[in-house]
């Protein structure tokens, strides 16, 4: 049984929490402050901690400092009203595990929960190697687990997107993410894929390097070439017998959702770039 210390009072995020069936063996604990949460933790073992989203990014972070000195290894997730570029790039940084701007979705957050839960041998994956607010590179490594929290930093790295078009183009990064651990690492822990996120008046560029042999994609048999029932049907059988995880259409949807997708010689690296409106004079 795991335990989840949530810091302020949100009776709606503790009721999801409490009543959700893929937390039903854990332990949910309430405190009123930050100060009260780390008395708990130094009473207690605690596996994840949810900040108070009435508190800044910033508090959050020297809570995280205090946390890790107490009790090492404590998945963070943070809660707030807003996170600027910085702050996201701050909290990577900082090793914290997800973060979560308002409007909530609790169902999103009781998710990110479990998945701290369940992996018992977690460490962190993602090293920021280089940070600016509109250009910054990380190393990655190649676990699922790692994909999914890096898109839900990147989707509030891209808060300022109107909410379908960074839905979208959270599934373009994601299949792209995916395709360099699954194609490129073998989803091999140990093994790194370099992923750099820029953002210019114009554009923004998403560039995605792994250590594989690389690929032609232009002949890619495990991916649908259409949205043809027929064709997807085809990948499916395709992929079960390559021992791939089911998809295929990733690689089609993403050239339609991005302006452009360019890769290297090799075929290990790739530029994701989709255009923004250009600003009015």
């Amino acid at each position: 049984m795991g335990r989840v210390l949530l810091v302020g009072d949100h009776p709606e995020l503790a009721g999801a929490l409490v009543g959700s069936p893929r937390l039903r063996r854990h332990e949910v604990i309430t405190s009123e402050s930050c100060i009260e949460a780390l008395r708990i933790l130094r009473q207690r073992a605690i596996d994840v901690l949810i900040t108070d989203p009435r508190t800044s990014v910033t508090e959050d972070l020297a809570l995280a400092r205090e946390v890790a000195s107490v009790r090492p290894g404590v998945r963070l997730i943070v809660l707030t009203g807003k996170a600027s570029r910085e702050e996201v790039i701050a909290s990577l940084r900082a090793h914290v595990f997800a973060c979560f701007s308002t409007p909530f979705d609790y169902h999103e957050i009781v998710d990110m929960v479990r998945r701290a839960l369940d992996e018992t041998a977690w460490r962190d994956g993602i090293e920021v190697t280089s940070g600016l607010p509109d250009w910054f590179t990380m190393r990655v490594s190649s676990h699922l687990l790692t994909a999914e929290r890096l898109v839900r930093f990147m989707a509030e790295y891209q808060a300022s997107l109107p909410d379908d078009d960074r839905d979208m183009l959270m599934t373009a990064f994601r299949e792209m993410l995916l395709n360099a651990m699954e194609h490129g690492s073998g989803f091999g822990e140990e093994k790194v894929i370099e992923v750099t996120a820029a953002r210019t008046a114009r554009a923004i560029v998403y560039h995605f390097r792994d250590n594989g042999s690389g690929f032609d994609p232009k002949a890619v048999p495990h991916a649908a070439r259409s949205l043809d029932a027929d064709e997807v049907l085809a990948t499916a059988l395709r992929r079960a017998e390559m021992g791939l995880r089911p998809g295929g259409l990733g690689l089609l949807i993403t050239r339609q959702i991005a302006d452009e997708l360019v890769y290297n010689e090799r075929g290990n690296e790739v530029l994701l770039i989709k255009h923004l409106p250009i600003p009015k004079a």
